[in-house]
């Protein structure tokens, strides 16, 4: 039986391959944008506990969120809070989001912005840096080696930082081989969906020094996050808790006094 990782992954490696576009040109394109703002250097100088606040409408396990939210009001509203950057998604059939979104919210806004989307080729790794991202998501369980080496490899040379998502302690060791100095842990298992909340605090203390350490998913609130500075992360990705909050403002400036 296929899991919502399988399907999702199946849909866009499916365009990747009907994309026809020559990547020798989307990299020049890539390359030619104004410089980056420095995501991962805004989480390693940030005070207290980083925060990544996400843009997100809807998630496949949950369905709607704020399927009609304002990405460019909702930025706004996390800057006003605190927000150290901003997770966009950018995946349209599972997640109903857009680059359209990703656009909008960084133009309204300072703030370093991920692209927060499933990265199966170098065309996807160029269309991040095009369409205005200062950081893609490498997710290690999606790739390969020499996929997630490759791609790591291009996001840099056409100005990105690369945040590698991984949720073991095998996929750690695969991270650290290809050089990266950003890493996630996500919570959540891709397979089932189901959050683990001790992954993170478990991984953490087997991450070097110099590694850029964010905790992604199940973040519910102060509670979870000062247990995760705790562990060692630099910074929390957190969605559905702010996306959902009567106040995302206050939601976020709560998370950013952690640490302080």
């Amino acid at each position: 039986m296929a899991t919502y990782l399988d399907r999702i992954l199946a849909a866009h490696r499916e365009q990747a391959a009907a994309d026809l576009r020559p990547v020798s040109a989307l990299v020049e394109e890539a390359r030619s944008r104004p410089p980056a703002r420095g995501f991962a250097a805004a989480l390693a100088g940030a005070t207290g506990l980083g925060v990544i606040a996400e843009v997100k409408r809807r998630s496949p396990s949950k369905g709607d969120l704020h399927a009609g939210l304002d990405p460019a009001q909702v930025a706004t509203a996390y800057a006003a809070g605190g927000a150290t950057c901003l997770s966009v998604l950018t995946d349209r059939e599972w997640f109903g989001g857009s680059p359209e979104d990703l656009v909008a919210a960084r133009a309204a806004v300072d703030l370093p912005v991920l692209r927060k989307d499933f990265t199966v080729c170098e065309a996807d790794v160029c269309d991040a840096r095009t369409m205005g991202a200062d950081a893609v998501l490498l997710i290690a369980a999606a790739l390969d080696d020499a996929e997630l080496a490759g791609f790591h490899q291009l996001a840099h040379e056409v100005g990105l930082d690369a945040l590698v998502e991984i949720h073991d302690e095998a996929e750690l060791e695969r991270a650290l081989a290809v050089g990266a100095t950003l890493v996630g842990v996500n919570q959540r298992d891709l397979v089932t969906f189901e959050v683990d909340t001790d992954r993170a605090a478990r991984m953490a203390p087997q991450m070097p020094p110099g590694v850029v350490r964010v905790a992604e998913s199940g973040v519910r609130g102060v509670t979870d996050a000062t247990r995760l500075a705790q562990a060692g992360y630099h910074a929390v990705l957190v969605g559905e808790s702010l996306v959902t909050a009567a106040d995302p403002s206050a939601a976020v400036a709560a998370l950013r006094a952690v640490g302080r």
